[in-house]
């Protein structure tokens, strides 16, 4: 099946030839024809399913006839990211319709956006704060509102935003076309979709798992070892564009230095950045400027760049449905991708719930001339645990290593000219107490 089924404007078709899709995904497939004809939608699909063109096009096609230059489709988004992407989105789906679209949201100044608005725009993409402070001001009105869109619902549930989406939902016109997009469905957005969807279409792709296009496998490593493993992993893997995440602002910023240190073209992307630099961030990890990004989850629901070859979770994530969105980045339209992950003994456990998330067990590989023996340094406390004769721990399940407080040593040579990653793998087996101990 092609686009031509769905019948769309010949100006959108000629916005989705010009981007080079032939054929729609299955959230597409299942969703365009239900929302072309009115419908609320409940959408569940994994990251990196195409979800976006999803609402997009059949709004783009609504908005064709009827009034312009009041806001008429209103898409709310969880992150200042997501939503300029979604904006762009728009923006290239419907380059030929003379559709306005703007993005809103905080952290910038907000004159240049009041003034788009009173320029005239038919798609607003918001985040809920910075949207709930121009209603306030009386800059942008939604009394013509037809279709609303809650995008990533449960990304905005995990940053605290259901309050004031709930807030925006009193403000806005009760009769609209509603559709809700999200990966997972926590008790509180389904509460959420009850209140405000009518009868709703619901599609579900797949279930909350990671997309089938990326492999995954596990390194296990001591926490202060790990930056020493990824340096060898980056000197000898032939990546064209990695995303590392860490679960802290701190950390981000303190890696990104490190791997620049080393060599490597790399930036950081954390929530202590303006977005000014958020987005020169953004900007150059999309044109290969920056072939490395070190991000804390605020990037895995808004980064959009389909050349992503590897995920390296350098911590790991707190929830299963984080480790989903975060290896989403890889493995997009069809391509492949590979999601690696470091775990120490302290994140051990966590495993089995995403093994369990993914219905096999995880490959686990060792690299054969890494030194997972060096202690920890005294002054960060060290590995917990008893040493046992070997550099090992006693009941740790893997070696232990460390980052010598110089670093790895690199090889000769620029960074393309990469030896060999040589590991050994072995798939992980069932549950033991061994295994539980880590």
């Amino acid at each position: 099946m092609n686009f031509e089924a769905f019948q769309l404007d010949h100006r959108i078709k000629s916005g989705i030839e010009a981007l080079g899709y032939e054929e729609p995904t299955s959230i597409q497939f299942q969703s365009i024809p239900s929302i072309l004809q009115g419908n609320d939608l409940m959408g569940m699909a994994q990251t990196g399913t195409g979800k976006t063109a999803a609402f997009a096009l059949p709004i783009l096609q609504h908005l064709l006839s009827g009034r312009r230059k009041v806001v008429r489709a209103l898409i709310i988004a969880p992150t200042r990211e997501l939503a300029e992407q979604t904006r762009e989105a728009f923006g290239q789906l419907g380059r030929y319709t003379k559709l306005r679209s703007v993005s809103v949201y905080g952290g910038v100044d907000k004159n240049p956006q009041i003034k788009k608005l009173r320029d005239g725009a038919e798609i607003v993409v918001a985040c809920p704060g910075r949207l709930l402070d121009l209603m306030d001001q009386r800059v942008i009105d939604l009394t013509h509102l037809e279709i609303l869109v809650l995008d990533e619902s449960d990304r905005m549930f995990d940053m605290g935003f259901l309050p004031d989406v709930r807030k925006i939902l009193k403000r806005i016109p009760a009769e609209r076309q509603t559709l809700l997009f999200s990966a997972t469905m926590p008790d509180d957005i389904r509460h959420l979709a009850k209140d405000v969807l009518h009868d709703p279409v619901v599609v579900q792709v797949g279930e909350s798992i990671p997309v089938s296009t990326v492999s995954h496998a596990v390194y296990p490593v001591e926490s202060h070892l790990k930056t020493a493993l990824l340096m060898k992993i980056l000197d000898r893997t032939d990546a064209e564009s990695v995303l590392i995440f860490t679960r802290t602002k701190d950390r981000a910023t303190r890696l990104a230095s490190r791997i620049k240190k080393a060599g490597f073209p790399a930036a950081e992307l954390q929530g202590d950045l303006s977005q000014k630099q958020r987005q020169k961030a953004l900007d150059g990890f999309r044109d290969g400027t920056y072939r490395m990004l070190v991000a804390t989850d605020i990037a895995a629901r808004g980064i959009d760049v389909s050349r992503i070859s590897h995920v390296i979770n350098y911590d790991m994530p707190d929830t299963v449905d984080a480790y989903t969105h975060r290896i989403g980045r890889t493995g997009r339209a069809t391509r492949t991708g590979d999601a690696f992950t470091f775990v120490s003994r302290n994140e051990s456990a966590f495993l089995w719930s995403i093994e369990n998330i993914i219905g096999k067990k995880l490959e686990t590989r060792t690299l054969e001339d890494f030194d997972y023996t060096v202690p920890a340094p005294k002054n960060n406390g060290g590995a917990s645990g008893s040493r046992s004769s070997g550099g090992r721990l006693r009941g740790a399940g893997f070696p232990l290593g460390s980052l010598s407080p110089s670093g790895p040593t690199k090889s000769s040579g620029s960074a393309s000219k990469r030896v060999p990653l040589v590991y050994s793998a072995k798939p992980r087996g069932s549950r033991s107490r061994h295994m539980r101990a880590f």
